[in-house]
């Protein structure tokens, strides 16, 4: 353990519930093990949560490294590289594990209690300091106060980075971007032009230093108006497809229309049967739910594209049990259904004009083609043809968000919805939560589309209220 070249790394129990390949994402550099995350480890593995799961996971790889491993060889370190499951890569240079084989004493802070377990870690850490010093020893954990800890008794920490999608929430790809002020009028003569049915396309070379995206929104603020999709790119050239104006009520979906133009440039992805996969990120009030719902709706409905709409959310905590209250898995999630419910009543209140009769028939049309389900139950299912709506998406880490989107079948289109400043996990950040993983993930797809919202267009009091309050 005294190679003075690699960092050791001690690993929190926290990390390794958060993420099992954390054991090898640490490159040449050793990591070290203590018998109290052992025993922490040992406590979380019953349940169904996520976390149980990693636990389970951590578990069977731990297993897997020690196997046939005698007391010496433990001691000495055990090679990473063994089990990897990217080990037949030449270039895959991995370095040691260590346990906690005998007891490491080191002094701390009297006011400190030496029974808890986060203080048997720090102690360890500490012990490994004083016995290796010219080694860099580092606390990898995701509990802050852990890190306030460390540092304030001379140990160093680090949070765990590796599950960061992006180093800051504000370089997440918005899915829409501002052309130059003269943009039309400076490229209108380079510009090929045609029509297929109603839709006007336009190839143009991409200028340079510039990087789009497949789907990704070009708007023009000026008086040409000119706003259009990216919808495919190849050798340098864009081809471009004028969009689709939602924001006029002859071309309103199910009574609804979109008020500003990123509401407009979300109808676009929405109402698209090419995109089967469309997230949509803003805070509250920028029409999220009502655009999604509205677009279930007409393409359910008048269009029969979908037979059915699928409603869903992330309940916290996630995974658990939604109760032993009486009824059905739908009743028992109507109560974090309120906004999706708040926004259907929107859509189907009456203008006055239509009989109680009507109201009943079409409320008992919408519950038949309308289903509520919970997450808990959406592992080994396959949806064809579905309309899902996923809201509170931000609640959800990237290996739940990915075995929702797998569950998929032909002719399921899935929408997103979520904010990622108002995450009420305990274990995700706006830089680690599955919405902003996937939307990473899917920006150089051409069957997904993304559009971050801004504009709130509740009502007035709701505007003033975020920008005051």
């Amino acid at each position: 353990m005294s190679d003075p070249t690699k960092r050791l790394f001690i690993l929190d129990t926290n990390v390794l519930m958060h993420d099992p390949m954390a054991l090898f994402n640490f490159e040449e550099h050793d990591i070290f093990i203590s018998m109290t995350v052992l025993e922490e480890l040992d406590a979380g593995k019953k349940g169904m949560s996520e976390v149980s799961r990693n636990v389970r996971e951590t578990n069977r790889l731990i297993d897997q490294i020690i196997s046939n491993a005698t007391f010496d060889q433990i001691r000495a370190g055990l090679d990473l590289e063994r089990i990897h499951p990217s080990r037949e890569e030449k270039s895959l240079r991995l370095g040691k594990l260590f346990f906690e084989t005998e007891p490491m004493k080191a002094e701390l802070p009297a006011l400190l209690p030496s029974h808890k377990a986060d203080n048997h870690i720090l102690q360890t850490g500490l012990a490994l300091q004083n016995l290796y010093p010219e080694r860099g020893i580092t606390l990898v954990t995701k509990d802050i106060n852990m890190r306030i800890k460390s540092s304030a008794v001379g140990l160093h920490s680090e949070d765990y980075y590796n599950d960061r999608v992006l180093e800051d929430a504000d370089l997440l790809y918005t899915g829409w971007e501002k052309l130059p002020e003269h943009f039309f009028e400076e490229n209108f003569s380079q510009m090929k032009s045609w029509q297929e049915e109603d839709k006007t396309f336009y190839q143009i070379q991409i200028p340079e230093g510039v990087h789009w995206y497949p789907n990704q929104c070009l708007v023009s603020m000026n008086e040409s108006g000119f706003s259009a999709i990216v919808r495919k790119i190849e050798h340098g050239m864009a081809t471009l497809e004028y969009m689709h104006d939602f924001e006029q009520s002859r071309h309103s979906v199910w009574g609804i229309t979109a008020r500003n133009h990123e509401q407009n440039m979300a109808m676009n992805f929405l109402m698209d049967p090419e995109i089967d996969f469309v997230s949509l990120l803003g805070a509250a009030g920028t029409g999220k739910t009502l655009l999604a719902l509205a677009s279930a709706l007409e393409q359910t409905l008048d269009h029969n594209l979908y037979n059915e709409i699928i409603m869903t959310r992330a309940t916290i905590p996630i995974g658990d049990d939604i109760g032993f209250l009486p009824g059905t898995e739908e009743e028992k999630m109507t109560p974090w259904m309120g906004a999706l419910m708040d926004n259907l009543e929107v859509l189907t209140e009456s203008d006055g004009h239509t009989s109680e009769w009507e109201k009943q028939s079409t409320q008992e049309l919408l519950n038949k083609r309308i289903k509520i389900k919970s997450l808990n139950f959406m592992r080994g299912r396959t949806f064809q043809k579905k309309f899902i709506i996923l809201d509170e998406a931000q609640n959800l880490t990237p290996k739940q968000m990915k075995t929702l989107i797998t569950r998929s079948g032909e002719g399921t289109k899935i929408v997103c919805l979520g904010n990622i400043g108002q995450i009420d996990s305990p274990y995700l950040t706006e830089t680690t939560t599955g919405l902003t993983y996937i939307v990473d993930r899917f920006k150089s797809w051409e069957h997904s589309a993304h559009i971050t919202l801004s504009q709130g267009e509740r009502s007035r009091l709701a505007e003033y209220a975020s920008d005051n309050l």
